[in-house]
């Protein structure tokens, strides 16, 4: 186990610095900012400054995505131009220096304000008790709803981002991925009401052999699953990335599972987490486990059906789950585990099932930007950049949507062709990466 955990971690080593020379040579596409992190940035994130004060702050426009980094201490501000029907969502993905020295309370804050520093929303979000330095994730948004009297203007609005401070090492810059969303108005008027019944009751996990399907590093990387067992390898600091199509009226049941350690010495808690996303990235709902060396699975709860009218709901997890698209998986493994258990890798089991019946989508005015963003079942479009696990392979939106509503029957087959195809592209990017340590001037 341990052989293989640090052959894993040379070679991503090695892709990183393979990476970093091709992006200072300022070829097309490339971005400066140097990776200093196993997050896998969105390879065609344009590069903007954090500005210190809102006259320099640089625009945002929904379907980029953005790349910076922010030091702090202090406030960190990004600009926004809005209309006044669309909805708009940012979401920040901040990510530690690997080995950071970090507290409980260490983190980040992200709110959209107006242009009188009146709040819109805002949020904030830990690293948490495990301490481990991995990305986190929080979301500011201007939302036009009924009945809510600010931020309802079009007009200029500003991101706004900031440390919280846990006593860590806030000397350390953290990179930040941003990645705006602008979300159309409604063709017309919906019921606020949110329905007070639906199925809680929690299914039987799904069972089978499990099929092997590599998690991606960040949430351009994440890769597509459906209904079935998934099989992957995760090593202790490590965060995996998987997305689910989820359509309105479809519910989402998710399980992760740890195999053994070699050893069976100490406790680490928490040790595996589980945290649910929506299609903007904001936490819908999280789970987590303890660790002794013996398998240990966890579970999110029961979630309500994905509904429009859900975000007019009082609190999460429910007021998160209010688009179609893509939701997303994020699976961490604490650094400790590699301190008492060994470096690994782990056996992780993904158990996934899709419950409930699609349903007409709530019959938008426009298109999102991105177009089609919530929307899984209207071409490639729908799995984000690249299609499938944003890989660039053209036919991907159709093939996964066969797997994620075929559940384990048909789509079984589908699976063993898309696994020849990561697997060959793994290969190509291995060899690339091979080709370039042996030649670094060429």
């Amino acid at each position: 186990m341990r052989r293989l955990g640090v052959r894993r971690a040379w070679l991503r080593c090695l892709a990183l610095t393979v990476t970093a020379g091709v992006s200072s040579l300022g070829l097309p596409g490339a971005v400066a900012v140097a990776d200093t992190s196993s997050y896998a940035f969105d390879a065609d994130a344009r590069e903007v400054p954090a500005a210190t004060g809102t006259v320099d702050a640089v625009p945002l426009r929904p379907g980029t995505t953005y790349r910076s980094s922010y030091t702090g201490p202090g406030k960190a501000y990004y600009r926004l131009e809005l209309d006044g029907a669309s909805n708009a969502y940012v979401p920040v993905t901040a990510v530690p220096r690997p080995g950071a020295a970090l507290a409980i309370g260490d983190g980040i804050r992200v709110a959209v304000q107006d242009a009188d520093g009146v709040n819109c929303s805002s949020e904030s979000v830990t690293i948490g008790a495990a301490k481990s330095a991995r990305p986190i994730t929080a979301w500011g948004a201007r939302e036009i709803l009924v009945g809510k009297g600010l931020c309802q203007e079009a007009g200029t609005y500003y991101v706004v981002v900031e440390r919280t401070d846990g006593r860590g090492t806030p000397d350390l810059p953290w990179e930040l991925e941003l990645a705006p969303v602008s979300e159309p108005s409604l063709g017309r008027p919906v019921s606020t009401a949110v329905p007070e019944v639906w199925n809680s009751a929690t299914p039987a996990p799904v069972t089978g052999e499990a099929a092997r399907r590599a998690g991606g590093a960040g949430f351009t990387r994440a890769t597509a699953v459906g209904q079935g067992v998934w099989r992957d390898d995760i090593t202790p600091g490590e965060t995996l990335y998987y997305k689910v199509p989820l359509d309105w009226g479809q519910q989402l049941y998710a399980e992760a599972e740890l195999g053994n350690a070699e050893k069976d010495t100490g406790f680490v808690a928490p040790a595996l987490e589980m945290t649910l996303y929506n299609p903007v990235r904001s936490k819908v709902a999280e789970t987590g486990v303890g660790y002794g060396g013996t398998q240990k699975s966890t579970s999110l709860s029961p979630l309500p059906p994905v509904r429009y009218v859900n975000r007019y709901a009082p609190a999460a997890p429910e007021k998160s789950l209010r688009f179609a698209g893509f939701y997303y998986l994020e699976v961490h493994l604490a650094a400790a585990v590699g301190e008492r258990f060994g470096d690994g890798p782990y056996g992780l089991l993904l158990r996934v099932r899709v419950g409930g019946t699609a349903q007409p989508g709530p019959g938008y005015a426009g298109q999102s930007v991105p177009r089609g963003f919530f929307d899984v079942g209207s071409g490639d479009e729908a799995a984000g950049p690249g299609g499938v696990g944003g890989t660039g392979d053209g036919g991907g939106g159709a093939a996964m949507r066969a797997v994620a509503f075929g559940g384990i029957g048909t789509g079984s087959a589908l699976l063993v062709g898309l696994g020849v195809w990561t697997v060959t592209a793994r290969r190509r990017a291995s060899a690339q990466i091979r080709a370039s340590a042996q030649n670094p001037t060429a």
